[in-house]
């Protein structure tokens, strides 16, 4: 039986500050960044190739040590542990990993421990896909109601959402999940694209991306607002122009306002028929959310990727806060965590667009939306998944996206794992601080 022998963890930085790549209100000078954490093992994986478990966290940049540090602590843990029995009971190991008792007081669930915990769960979710020779959706989706039921932590919950609610929303759809999983061998799982709208960007490389993204086949794009409003306006203009009346646009502060501000602010950016406005204050305000959301209507309300736990959605989902929720795939606590929110939404009829805008975060956000739609929501109505078009070459399965003819989509991953696997050359040159690309800066 294989188990595990030793953890790497890495602080991996891109400087994406040089080219405004990432750029939005709040975070105007970011390096896109990860906390990548790697469980080897002394066994084999089907290929032949050693078998390992590769996770990250998305950070940018500053105080990814610290993110690294705490992720250390936590995978130690799993040292000498056995991988099958692991990947058999992924609902314990979720809760061996979050019962360390003086680990868990530095949060509890939020904050740089829970950062660093998401990325050793997904190493974790990823050696037990790759032990299975299976693309993490793939492991998800064949479980049993019963099984994912199992992985989820319903914890704190049980006032909205039951075990016995979870599993009739499972039920339902287990069913027709093949027919779902034809779907998007067919479609792919619907994208919009960031990429077009970073606040940095001048008018002319605004226009342009936007055109590139409609010949692309997008139906929605995202631009950043929330610095001047005046730009806003100008920017809005621009990209409308470009992508006609009929295409989908969204907003995105990044949390700069407060709730009377983001009133007025969408409301002078209402005129360019946003879908959504995400981030419109602070991501820990679930009433604020709330009033700008009564406020805004018909714009949307989108928030998540700040979200601490899935009690926090909880929160969001009982005070009808937002419209669309983004959950984020290195904020909450990996694959055991997710489950909860994607049951949680489902029970609130809320839409889950998930959000990926960083390093490594499209490649796991397409496992857990097709895990959404083919067994837990079971519809794709108001869903569409951010993509980002920047980093993935440091992956050794990115992520695709294409147009199969009904516009842009994620094409479903086929190799077995996570998608986390970085290159070894990449980790080597973009390594803080003695990478090539930092010491030669």
């Amino acid at each position: 039986m294989p188990t595990i022998t030793s953890v790497e963890v890495e602080d991996v930085r891109f400087p994406t500050s040089r080219t405004a790549d990432g750029s939005d209100a709040m975070n105007k000078d970011g390096d896109y960044s990860a906390a990548y954490v790697v469980l080897r093992t002394d066994g084999t994986a089907a290929d032949g190739t050693p078998l390992a478990g590769h996770g990250l966290t998305f950070t940018i940049g500053r105080g990814t040590d610290v993110v690294a540090l705490a992720a250390r602590h936590q995978a130690e843990t799993l040292v000498g542990r056995d991988v099958e029995e692991l990947a058999a009971d992924m609902g314990r190991t979720y809760r061996d990993l979050t019962s360390d008792s003086q680990m868990r007081w530095l949060g509890p669930e939020k904050g740089v421990v829970h950062l660093s915990l998401a990325a050793v769960l997904n190493a974790t979710w990823d050696l037990a896909a790759r032990r299975a020779d299976k693309p993490l959706w793939r492991l998800l989706t064949d479980m049993t109601p019963e099984q994912l039921v199992d992985v989820a932590d319903l914890r704190y919950l049980s006032d909205v959402l039951t075990r016995d609610d979870a599993l009739a929303i499972l039920r339902a759809q287990e069913p027709t999940k093949a027919e779902r999983v034809a779907r998007l061998e067919r479609t792919g799982y619907p994208v919009y694209t960031t990429s077009a709208g970073w606040l940095g960007y001048d008018d002319a490389k605004l226009r342009r991306l936007c055109q590139e993204a409609v010949d692309a086949g997008y139906g929605h794009i995202k631009l950043k607002v929330g610095a001047s409003l005046s730009d806003d306006v100008r920017r809005l203009a621009i990209a409308r122009d470009v992508i006609g009346p009929d295409r989908k646009l969204m907003i995105d502060a990044n949390q700069v306002w407060d709730v009377p501000q983001a009133i007025e602010w969408v409301g002078e950016l209402a005129r360019f028929d946003p879908l959504w406005i995400e981030e419109p204050t602070s991501p820990d305000d679930v009433l604020g959310h709330a009033a700008v959301r009564s406020a805004v209507a018909p714009v949307g309300v989108a928030t998540g990727e700040h979200c601490h736990n899935r009690v926090m959605f909880k929160q969001f989902f009982q005070a009808g806060a937002i419209d669309y929720c983004q959950l984020d795939t290195g904020r909450l606590a990996s694959i055991n965590e997710i489950v909860s929110v994607l049951l949680l939404a489902a029970k609130f009829g809320v839409p889950v667009c998930p959000h990926a805008g960083g390093v490594g975060l499209c490649e796991m956000v397409q496992h857990v939306s097709v895990l959404d739609y083919v067994a837990v929501a079971g519809d794709l109505t108001g869903r569409v998944t951010e993509y980002v078009d920047h980093l993935h070459e440091h992956f050794t399965d990115p992520c695709v996206v294409a147009d199969t003819g009904d516009g842009a989509g994620y094409v479903l991953p086929s190799l077995p794992g996570y998608s986390t696997r970085m290159r070894e050359e990449s980790v080597a040159r973009f390594r803080f601080p003695d990478g090539a690309a930092w010491s030669a800066a």
